[in-house]
């Protein structure tokens, strides 16, 4: 069986993080490795960069798919390929138990076929893998180096319905939030009020929640904390108000300072992590953990979703509040404040926001006033 191991800090010329894949006789996958090193190279962060561990995981799939079927990488075919997208439509994901979506299909074929471009390239393989050109959109999906050429998965692409983000109702987030423990519940609270992603919420660190004792609402009702880790890596500041921050500060002095202590009576040696978040053994909160979490109070409120749809939810609230601001202030641009709060490299990416504003009014209206008046104060 193909296993993928991620690489510690302080292995040289590999960034912490950075994924590797062995063969069933642990022999390293060399192929995978280069192109995967050779990304992370192009990117140029000091970390594996989310697309270098996303790429990682499809050729996991990928190769442990070839093995199981008993068939070398490099003689592998299109129908090969259309095998394993088949797979994929037919059966549930073993490790979520949950059918795979369209979207993740796709990106899968769409990996497979770029590392094999690769593999030409580089003289890793002779012959073209899978003939078909192809063109994939520029500005979608993930960033790769300019001597990496983008192609096309042909007819294996899965035809995925255009879906528009929805924002939750002010009952539907009273449904979710009282299904929440206290650690879950405050990392719901920052992706709704403050839009942060699950990579952003579990390495939001103690340090970083400035004080609330001097600050009135009524004054200062949103208060900039910069974030240190986001996706791309892109500095970023996050506005979350001042009753979050109370709210935070009392999670630190009671919800996590007893899971501290609990810690330590187990374990003497015990030193909290800096982490704002910790999971009910002191540890750091993983991002598996917070989706699961999540995952299981939405199921529990019966309520489709999971945490992206408190983000979704903020964007289009924060997106109406300012065009409703824009009316006296002509010279704001409501969506792109929204694009910087919510870090999207592409303002294309958050104009999806604007249609689902108009489609979704009523609702944004409603939760507008919900999570910006004091209702939420009782809710959660």
């Amino acid at each position: 069986m193909v296993t993928i191991i991620r690489a510690v800090v302080g292995e040289p010329g590999i960034p912490a993080g950075f994924p590797i894949l062995f063969e069933a006789n642990m022999a390293i996958i060399e192929p995978a490795f280069a192109y995967l090193l050779e990304h992370a190279e192009v990117h140029g962060h000091s970390q594996a960069s989310e697309t270098v561990r996303t790429y990682g995981e499809h050729l996991y799939e990928w190769f442990d798919a070839l093995e199981q079927s008993n068939i070398r990488w490099d003689v592998a075919d299109e129908h090969v390929l259309a095998a394993f997208r088949s797979r994929m439509l037919e059966g549930p994901s073993q490790h979520t138990g949950r059918p795979f979506a369209g979207s993740t299909i796709n990106a899968r074929v769409a990996t497979v076929y770029r590392f094999y471009s690769w593999a030409l390239d580089h003289d890793f393989i002779r012959h073209r893998a899978f003939p078909r050109p192809l063109q994939i959109r520029q500005g979608r999906g993930p960033r790769v180096g300019p001597q990496i050429r983008r192609r096309s998965t042909g007819s294996l692409t899965v035809s995925v319905p255009e879906q528009l983000p929805r924002p939750m109702r002010p009952d539907e987030l009273a449904r979710l939030f009282a299904q929440l423990a206290p650690t879950a519940r405050l990392a719901g609270e920052w992706a709704l009020c403050a839009g942060l992603r699950r990579k952003e919420l579990c390495a939001l660190a103690v340090d970083q929640i400035p004080d609330s004792w001097s600050l009135h609402p009524e004054e200062t009702p949103l208060v900039g904390v910069p974030l240190s880790i986001t996706k791309g890596d892109r500095p970023r500041t996050v506005y979350p108000p001042v009753r979050l921050l109370d709210r935070t500060h009392w999670y630190i002095g009671e919800d996590r300072a007893r899971i501290v202590r609990r810690a330590r009576n187990a374990d003497p040696r015990y030193r909290a992590p800096p982490n704002l978040l910790l999971n009910e053994h002191g540890r750091a909160m993983t991002r598996k953990r917070l989706t699961a979490l999540l995952s299981e109070a939405f199921a529990a409120a019966g309520l489709p979703g999971t945490l992206h749809w408190l983000r979704h939810t903020f964007a289009m609230v924060m997106l109406t509040r300012l065009q409703i601001q824009a009316r006296a202030n002509p010279a704001l641009n409501p969506l792109k404040i929204v694009q910087v709060l919510l870090g999207h490299a592409s303002i294309a990416t958050t104009a999806i926001y604007l249609r689902c504003v108009e489609l979704y009014e009523p609702d944004i209206n409603e939760s507008l006033a919900w999570l910006y008046g004091e209702a939420i104060n009782d809710a959660v």
